[in-house]
């Protein structure tokens, strides 16, 4: 117990070392979704896993003041010997110059199957969904204006997400897909002069927040390449986060009538680092931080991260 407490103390001593120097990625939340997520365990010999239950700490800073944290609870569910449910909630606690929002995120449901699992590598699958628990329409306090995106604590979509992966003892390459089908998103931030003129900070911080009135979001794709260096309990990786939104987002214009937003497809590129901790066969720590490398012209969901730290705390039953 002592040695887990060192451990426990020298990861988080790490974690916020990094918080002042990082710079990270773009991500809807797929990425770590069943074979999306990073720092798996290559499952050679390893018992298999009846239940796992995650928590998690998270923090990114957004390319305005925005910071972004939130708790998150992940549960993992064995459905035979090749079935994995995953039900992942965060809570969320947004704070920037416009004040602070906080509250309940988007729940990811997954079902990943173990297509094949040899001595040498395992291929997993996963199919999935997002689903909003808000129109994504908090407000500035004491005041009846909708927030930007970054402020928001849910994309205000259900999503369809499909994924698949390749592991190893060395590498995991892994590819998903997300589409958002039901948008119930009514942000109707505006920036102009107008609505936000009272505001101390100036309309250059305002204009910062890109719009997107009952944004509908594109579709995207994503990468992971991750090189993995493990040892006994320790695993160090190095990694790669493409994410392509290959089609534009949408949002309505003065005619009330939707049109597309220009800058809102192309690459999102991100470098990762990880380590991971295991105490024993049933507990363990991963700590992961993400860099932003290459970002969109036009981000009105809100998305985009100059750094994202991610620390998980996972108990396998």
């Amino acid at each position: 117990m002592i040695k887990e407490c060192k451990v426990i103390l020298l990861i988080l001593f790490l974690f916020q070392a990094f918080l002042g120097q990082s710079q990270g990625c773009s991500d809807a939340g797929f990425c770590t979704m069943g074979a999306m997520k990073p720092s798996q365990d290559f499952k050679n010999n390893v018992p298999i896993k009846l239940r796992s239950i995650s928590l998690g700490l998270y923090e990114g800073q957004s390319n305005t003041s925005a910071n972004i944290r939130a708790v998150i609870l992940d549960f993992g569910i064995m459905i035979g010997d090749r079935y994995d449910l995953q039900v992942k909630a965060p809570y969320m606690f947004v704070n920037g110059n416009f004040g602070s929002t906080q509250g309940i995120g988007d729940i990811s449901l997954s079902l990943t199957r173990n297509i094949i699992s040899k001595p040498q590598y395992n291929i997993l699958a996963t199919v999935g969904t997002k689903i909003p628990t808000n129109n994504a329409t908090k407000t500035v306090a004491e005041r009846s204006m909708v927030l930007p995106m970054y402020y928001q604590t849910s994309l205000g979509t259900y999503d369809f997400v499909a994924g698949a992966s390749f592991l190893n003892r060395k590498w995991l390459f892994s590819f998903g897909y997300q589409q958002p089908l039901i948008h119930k998103n009514k942000n109707n931030f505006i920036a102009s002069e107008e609505l936000w003129g009272w505001y101390e900070g100036g309309m250059d911080y305002v204009r910062r927040h890109d719009e997107g009135l009952s944004l509908k979001r594109g579709a995207d794709i994503m990468m992971r390449f991750e090189r993995n260096f493990r040892m006994s309990r320790l695993n160090f990786n190095l990694g790669l986060l493409p994410i392509y939104r290959i089609t534009h987002d949408k949002a309505l214009n003065e005619q009330d009538e939707y049109q597309i937003i220009d800058g809102t497809t192309g690459l999102a590129l991100s470098g990762l680092v990880g380590i991971s901790y295991k105490f024993n066969v049933l507990s363990g720590l991963d700590l992961i931080y993400g860099k932003s490398i290459v970002q969109r012209e036009q981000n009105p969901d809100g998305l985009t991260r100059q750094y994202v730290l991610n620390l998980n705390y996972t108990y396998n039953f």
